[in-house]
């Protein structure tokens, strides 16, 4: 096997027929290599280098690469019935749908099961429309909820949303963090407020304290419903099942997709109260998706909250984040012109630099070292460590060397240079 030729042929391909724009984004970040293996928290390429998954697919391989037990559930319906007729009851769907029903939190009831992140708030803001009869939508300036319509227009980064107006009218944005301003926008025509928790893409940024607090009590007296988009904040990612238990509150409707199919099968879901989920009595079609709740994805899911729950994920989250933001601040501490802040909760971890441009170097110097990284979405000033669940400390270590290692070359490498100007 010539590993150049495969490289440069699937190089090409990209350039010829996918994204050039992307292939070209990726040999400039130093990923100009193929994927070829994966296994617990070590990714391989082609050539048999290996790299620490500290992306771990923005959330998606919490329980790492090709765990076991998903692998072997997902082998056995692949022998019976991978997709549904969708005229007979299927009992993984079943299954799945009355095991979300029994971690999630307060009354949080019955789940739809999508295929991604995105179709699940689009689904949660349909939902919100068709059960309250309203139609404005508040959420966060800076979030992020996919890029399909509805989830962009819910969004909060321009660069992303201004190619595709007029987006979905009757959203509204304000500044996340800020109760007042958000009680502010509310009218009599309010469906839903819809937030992540911890903000994702928008840099890693946990809420003030009381915030989420404050909009559950503004919800409860203005009868609106309250989503939060745990997509990528649930599922033991922030050392508890959901992040929404850290703050004491229960939402009117949980999103959740990532982690859900154990790194093995694409699901999203969305899981309401009795009360929300009464919009469906008129109609009960009147959401539907052909592959959602498929058999395959849902015996992949149910696998993957079994691992959780066995293996105590949440409380490893925990305290290995504790040990790993408590290990970077350190290392931070040696390198003020270019970080900003550590900050985090569980394995959930955000890198503030002082500037993008050290971004553009550390990424690539990591990927050297070993270690696999990347940018939050919407704030390239930010580094994001979101390991599998499952890593180990001694992995963690080598992951801190990285790191350090890599400060100190990008450090000297700007040295020779003019100062890099901090931007927004």
């Amino acid at each position: 096997m010539n590993f150049d030729t495969l490289i440069q042929e699937t190089i090409e391909n990209y350039r010829s027929y996918h994204n050039p724009s992307l292939a070209r984004l990726l040999k400039l970040s130093g990923f100009n290599t193929l994927e070829w293996e994966g296994e617990g928290c070590i990714v391989k390429d082609i050539q048999g280098k290996k790299y620490i998954d500290c992306l771990g697919g923005y959330g998606v391989f919490a329980l790492g690469h090709r765990p076991p037990k998903v692998i072997q559930a997902v082998k056995d319906q692949l022998d019976k019935l991978p997709l549904s007729t969708k005229v007979f009851f299927n009992k993984p769907l079943g299954d799945l749908c009355k095991k979300l029903a029994e971690i999630t939190p307060g009354n949080l009831k019955y789940s739809f099961i999508a295929n991604s992140g995105t179709e699940a708030v689009e689904g949660a803001l349909k939902l919100a429309r068709f059960s309250t009869g309203r139609t404005q939508i508040i959420h966060a300036k800076n979030a992020f909820h996919g890029k399909t319509f509805g989830s962009l227009s819910a969004s909060g980064r321009d660069q992303y949303k201004t190619p595709f107006e007029p987006l979905l009218p009757d959203f509204v944005s304000v500044p996340f963090g800020d109760a007042e301003a958000l009680e502010s926008k509310i009218t009599p025509n309010t469906a839903a407020i819809i937030l992540e928790p911890i903000q994702g893409e928008g840099g890693i940024c946990l809420p003030p304290d009381s915030y989420l607090q404050k909009i559950r009590k503004i919800c409860d007296e203005k009868q609106i419903l309250l989503i939060l988009d745990e997509v990528q904040t649930g599922l033991c990612r922030t050392g508890d099942w959901f992040a929404c238990q850290h703050f004491n509150i229960v939402p009117d409707i949980l999103v959740l997709a990532k982690a859900l199919g154990g790194g093995v099968m694409p699901i999203g879901a969305f899981i309401g109260t009795e009360k929300v989920w009464e919009a469906f009595k008129t109609n009960p079609l009147i959401h539907t998706s052909t592959f959602g709740g498929n058999p395959l994805a849902c015996r992949a899911a149910l696998a993957a909250l079994e691992v959780m729950q066995e293996e105590n994920l949440a409380e490893k989250a925990k305290k290995n984040g504790e040990y790993f933001i408590s290990k970077l601040k350190n290392a931070a501490e040696n390198y003020p012109d270019m970080i900003q802040e550590i900050r985090g909760l569980g394995l959930m971890i955000g890198i503030e630099l002082t500037s993008p441009h050290y971004g553009g170097s550390l990424i690539p110097e990591m990927a050297k070292q070993g270690v696999l990284v990347a940018y939050t979405l919407n704030q390239p000033k930010v580094i994001r460590i979101e390991p599998p669940l499952i890593i180990q400390k001694n992995e963690i270590d080598i992951v801190l060397q990285a790191f350090s290692k890599s400060l100190e070359k990008v450090k000297q490498f700007f040295s020779k240079k003019e100062p890099a100007h901090a931007s927004s």
